[in-house]
């Protein structure tokens, strides 16, 4: 029996060894993949920096000269240090008019022009410039800027620069011959003609006040006196759709009111006359702008100034050409221009050169404040009428110049003379159009 059992199992080893040959197994296990080489990898290049784009160079034609020239390069220099992507050339063009008609045309003109206000409109006209409203809005002119300073960036009902500075004229007094309670308020031209009167009685070899637009054809210095009494409403003599005013109730009115005051004003006047009159004392009060303050200085007068009426407001600003937007530079431009434009700026300038900042926050700095030139005038401004930025402007200067001094010296009755300078004013225009 044992020996059965043996051999029995004897033949079982030996058939398993055989089917363990033959390769087949009593239970399958599950088929494993053969492993795999491992993957080689592709060589990659080094990472490389990416190429740094080069800065936009933003170009300015200009006027500055002197102190303020040399602030402005400052100010550039600055400008340029700190802006990898914006670099700013300015070049001072002596005749601007005649560089930017042969240059604009031909797309080498600057991407920004410094300027006057008067060149808005023939430069609009002639493609030299674009408006900015697609960059700026009314909102931002009028958070920043001086009244008369945002009414000048606007003509056609477009926006066409930012307002660097502004000039224009005031009361110039000798504190040694009247104090401020011998001064008009500003709104009060009947107060203004009682003061005359008073002090040329009491003082008969002298005047109150000298004008030069008062006994000499200037429509530029008589302009307070018109427009405060009603003409600033109307933007001064023309509007800019080239409607004229002065044959109108408050022309006519301001027409009245110099015929009224001749009596107590000296009957010829210039630039010259009424600056020795003031520094020789025969007169209280010199009408003029920040121009004149040297020579008064010089001549040791102790002076304030004041304002009345409103004023013609000259405005010095940036303007946009159609050649930075030809070339992609409208926003740089845009940059540069609102830079310039700020309080930090414009009081840095100011505080160098005495300009009166167009700019509220830098005119009111406490340290411009107390610079006396620049807050008299700039009070006096502050109540301006802009100086014209329309093409019409040069037909108001002959035509409003010689009406009054016909009003002055009496060769017109003034309603005669103001329909006069209607009718010469509406021929200059219709002849342009």
């Amino acid at each position: 029996m044992k020996k059965r059992l043996f051999a029995l199992l004897s033949l079982l080893v030996v058939a398993s060894m055989l089917l363990v040959a033959c390769g087949q197994k009593p239970t399958e296990a599950p088929a494993t993949e053969a492993p795999t080489e491992a993957p080689t990898e592709e060589p990659t290049e080094a990472p490389t920096e990416e190429a740094t784009p080069e800065p936009v160079t933003v170009t300015i034609w200009h006027g500055w000269s002197g102190a303020y020239a040399e602030e402005y390069q400052k100010i550039i220099d600055e400008f340029n240090a700190s802006h990898d992507d914006i670099q700013i050339e300015a070049s001072q063009v002596d005749n601007l008019s005649d560089a930017l008609q042969v240059a604009i045309p031909a797309g080498e003109g600057p991407d920004i022009i410094e300027w006057v206000q008067d060149q808005i409109g023939r430069n609009a006209l002639a493609g030299n410039i674009v408006p900015l409203d697609d960059y700026i809005d009314m909102d931002y002119l009028e958070s920043n800027f001086e009244p008369a300073a945002v009414k000048a960036m606007v003509w056609n009902g477009q926006i066409w620069g930012i307002p660097e500075s502004q000039e224009g004229i005031a009361l110039v007094y000798n504190k040694d011959l009247i104090g401020e309670d011998q001064l008009p308020n500003p709104d009060d031209f009947d107060g203004l003609m009682e003061l005359a009167k008073k002090f040329r009685e009491d003082h008969p070899d002298m005047y109150y006040l000298c004008n030069q637009g008062l006994g000499n054809p200037d429509a530029y210095h008589v302009a307070p006196i018109y427009f405060g009494l009603g003409l600033s409403k109307y933007g001064g003599y023309i509007d800019d759709q080239g409607n004229v005013y002065l044959a109108t109730p408050e022309g006519y009115a301001a027409a009245q009111w110099i015929a009224d005051f001749r009596p107590y004003a000296p009957a010829e006047t210039s630039h010259e006359i009424c600056k020795s009159m003031l520094t020789e004392g025969q007169a209280a009060i010199w009408w003029t702008g920040p121009w004149a303050i040297k020579d008064i200085e010089d001549a040791g007068i102790n002076y304030g100034i004041a304002p009345m009426g409103s004023p013609f407001v000259g405005i010095k600003l940036f303007m946009l050409t159609q050649n930075a937007v030809d070339r992609g530079h409208d926003q740089a431009a845009l940059e540069v221009m609102k830079y310039f434009g700020t309080a930090e700026v414009q009081k840095r300038l100011s505080l160098v050169n005495k300009t009166i900042p167009a700019n509220s926050d830098a005119l009111n700095d406490p340290e411009v404040q107390a610079i006396p030139t620049i807050a008299g005038f700039g009070a006096s401004l502050n109540r301006g009428t802009p100086m014209p930025n329309h093409p019409y402007i040069d037909c108001q200067w002959g035509p409003v110049g010689d009406a009054t001094t016909a009003i002055w010296n009496g060769s017109q009755e003034p309603k005669e003379a103001m329909d006069a300078a209607q009718a010469a004013i509406e021929e200059c225009i219709a002849n342009m159009q």
